[in-house]
């Protein structure tokens, strides 16, 4: 097993780290994407394959990630690094995990940007600005919002401080607690959400919407998204679950623990679907919105049923919340580096850190106004940063885990941290050999060539 513990601490027990690494699994995505995405190419065929992916590519990559972060037991550039060393294996190896230490910053950078946007609704919700709301007014409310840099740029320090404020305190007095705290939360206001779906909403079309299995419309552009939506819905190439598995204790189950965060990302993602859509088909409104989704669509559906104000407030709190948590695992990599390599106190590095992530994010929320006619490759800066984060770096990041984890790393320590007599780990080393890295490298391939 992988010796000592990190020296920023570790978490204080197997339950807090499933909660810690569920609420950076969590996300936006789950929440609004998933649910269309799924809906839109097949309903429970695309499911299928989504849970198909998850356990032959997402499970043993989140596997040989915690692996390498506790077998490590420093930030992933350095984990990377000496676990290389030890095999007689190249240093180079160290730029796999610099590379997820970047990629988690690059994304942080426009991800706090739209958590601004959740904290923005959150309020106009709770001055009750949705009730009785018309679809020009809804529309109006996110224009107005893109259009302005100055509003946005409030609401993106407002969550860089609340991802700093955690960040700052280290792993028990800051990550530890908030993983106890706001991912139990989270998913209580998803049940809530649930329970007002099903009583107000079309629960009937929505659950066909989701569920119902169209396999004529499962082409190989949906089979594509399954494999996608699978490997970037569980955090994975971006050094977040890998500085999570830095603080794991020694005598927990790596393949139990990631089933544990596997099934309930998955979970939220299902059942986030049955939480709004029936509220969006109780009031005839398109779910084929995309980001509009959350930010017109459902607005204009709550502000119409009964009690629609606080739930409308619930709803957002939890977007704010699934944000925050995912956001506070995309900075740790950053400050973890900046302590251990520039021996900076915690307080200093989260700093360091917060500061220059919130103004790359200045670029993103430009680009949507003011420098919105500034591209790069026909593309602004937010989207720019977006393509090539989730199109490159994330399978990038992927793959060279895999292959680090696989191949690299030997059998003999694999087994120690893994345990070989169990009968998951030639299941594992199977897969994350060459069945995982492969298909990472058809989405990569496939996102090239889709643009």
């Amino acid at each position: 097993m992988g010796s000592g513990q990190s020296i920023h601490g570790q978490w204080s027990s197997r339950l807090t780290f499933i909660l810690a690494a569920t609420g950076s699994a969590v996300g936006l995505g789950n929440i609004w994407r998933f649910p269309y995405v799924a809906g839109e190419n097949g309903g429970g065929a695309f499911v299928l394959v989504y849970l198909l992916c998850v356990l032959v590519i997402g499970l043993p990559i989140i596997m040989a990630e915690i692996l390498v972060g506790r077998r490590g037991r420093r930030n992933p550039m350095d984990s990377i690094r000496v676990l290389a060393l030890a095999e007689g294996r190249s240093p180079h190896w160290q730029w796999a995990g610099l590379l997820g230490v970047l990629t988690g910053t690059l994304i942080l950078s426009f991800y706090a940007m739209i958590g601004g946007w959740t904290l923005a609704y959150l309020a106009e919700a709770a001055r009750g600005a949705f009730v009785d709301i018309t679809p020009a007014a809804a529309e109006r409310m996110l224009g107005d919002l893109l259009a302005d840099p100055w509003t946005m740029l409030f609401w993106h320090s407002v969550f860089m401080g609340l991802v700093t404020a955690v960040s700052v305190r280290g792993v028990e007095g800051g990550l530890d607690r908030a993983a106890q705290l706001l991912t139990p939360g989270l998913l209580l206001i998803l049940l809530a959400m649930v329970g007002y779906g099903l009583s107000t909403g079309d629960v009937g079309r929505a659950a066909h919407f989701l569920f119902a299995p169209d396999f004529s419309r499962l082409d190989g552009e949906a089979v594509l998204a399954a494999m996608g939506q699978a490997f970037f819905s569980l955090s994975l190439g971006m050094g977040a679950i890998m500085i999570y598995g830095s603080y794991l204790r020694s005598d927990t189950s790596i393949p139990g623990s990631s089933l544990a965060i596997v099934a309930m990302d998955t979970a939220v993602a299902l059942v986030a679907g049955l939480a709004f859509f029936p509220v969006v088909f109780a009031n005839g409104l398109d779910p084929a919105e995309g980001p509009g989704l959350v930010f017109v669509t459902l607005p204009l559906a709550l502000g119409q049923m009964p009690f629609g104000s606080g739930f409308a407030v619930a709803f957002f709190l939890m977007l704010a919340v699934a944000a925050w948590t995912s956001a506070i695992s995309l900075m740790e990599p950053a400050v973890a580096w900046l302590v251990e390599r520039r021996a900076l106190s915690r307080l200093r590095a989260g700093l360091i850190a917060a500061g220059a992530i919130w103004a790359l994010g200045i670029l993103s929320i430009l680009s949507l106004n003011l420098w919105s006619g500034y591209t790069i490759a026909g593309r602004t800066a937010f989207e720019a940063l977006d393509y090539l984060t989730n199109n490159i770096l994330l399978p990038l990041g992927g793959m060279a885990v895999a292959v680090f984890a696989g191949w690299t790393l030997s059998r003999a320590v694999t087994a120690d941290e893994l345990d070989a007599a169990a009968p998951a780990y030639s299941a594992w080393r199977l897969l994350v050999r060459y069945v995982s890295p492969l298909a990472v490298g058809v989405v990569l391939v496939g996102k090239l060539l889709g643009g």
